[in-house]
């Protein structure tokens, strides 16, 4: 028993950990502001996908070794589920941040903030659907809890609100999908969902990207990005849905809109109102009920 208890702690640690990563990820973009988002967006997916390339060829060889045995061993309806959750893990991917990237340059920043406050929402419900996975009266009352903060922050941006479904539906269906997807070493499969996602873009690259750029603080900066913020925080987060529900990792996720709710107010001096104060209080409430169990072991 202690031995499980470890180990859930480990996952649940993998997974604050991941998106605790995510909610300081405004400090490295602020200062590419200058640069369209697609590039960026191009830039981060191509660079991620060598570098974990190269990384798994050059020092996980026995790692792709031992799970290309493994899909070998499947019968025939495993590899082709395999292969569906996998591909259609980078397809979300590349489609979730694509969305994101066009919310913030073309709808509101609003919009793409708030995706990640109702797609834990989203998140947990499919999951109860979806994956069967039971709820506690306690983790239904974060989830209200929950509804009641969004709705809060939503209320007279109904246009954002539709964006913003849009955005946190395909994450959520990520998450649920790779819940399933788990047999498979973790970084193994995002190298794969990663060189996914830069097929699927590499055609758009010669038509939408602007001139290339030429600045060293470019490049960087996209690697603190595709490091940091791309390819730990991704990893931590496949990791996570290994031992814990993906309804418990998406409730984590509001760790993200918390850490920019105080960097907001406490080093970029924005202003704040009521409404706020009031919807990330319920939110930081909603997290603590919604894994007491966690906290407790």
């Amino acid at each position: 028993m202690k031995f499980f208890q470890m180990k859930f702690n480990k996952y649940y640690l993998a997974a604050f950990s991941c998106f605790f990563i995510w909610g300081f990820f405004g400090l490295a973009l602020r200062p590419l502001h200058d640069y369209a988002s697609l590039d960026i967006l191009f830039y981060r997916v191509f660079l991620a996908s060598v570098l974990l390339l190269l990384i798994n060829i050059l020092l996980r060889k026995n790692e792709l070794k031992n799970d290309y045995g493994i899909f070998q061993s499947l019968s025939f309806a495993q590899k082709r589920k395999t292969v569906l959750l996998t591909v259609l893990g980078g397809f979300l991917l590349i489609f979730n941040w694509y969305l994101f990237m066009y919310a913030v340059n073309h709808v509101s920043l609003q919009s793409a903030s708030f995706a990640y406050l109702i797609c834990p929402i989203i998140t947990t419900i499919l999951a109860f659907f979806i994956l069967n996975e039971k709820l506690s009266k306690w983790q239904w009352l974060a989830v209200f809890l929950c509804v009641i903060s969004c709705s809060i922050l939503s209320y007279g941006h109904t246009k954002e609100l539709l964006y913003s479904l849009i955005i946190a539906i395909s994450f959520a269906l990520y998450l649920i999908s790779q819940r399933k997807n788990n047999q498979f070493d973790r970084f193994v499969v995002l190298t794969i969902q990663l060189v996914i996602a830069s097929l699927v873009i590499l055609p758009f690259f010669p038509i939408y990207s602007g001139d290339i750029p030429t600045a060293n603080l470019f490049y960087e900066l996209i690697m603190v990005i595709v490091v940091l913020f791309t390819i730990i925080p991704l990893f931590l987060n496949l990791y996570a849905l290994k031992g814990m529900s993906s309804s418990a990792v998406g409730i984590l996720m509001y760790t993200n809109p918390l850490i920019n709710f105080f960097l907001a107010i406490f080093y970029f001096h924005e202003e704040i109102n009521l409404a706020q104060i009031v919807s990330y209080s319920l939110i930081l409430m909603s997290i603590l009920i919604f894994n007491q169990n966690s906290l407790d072991k």
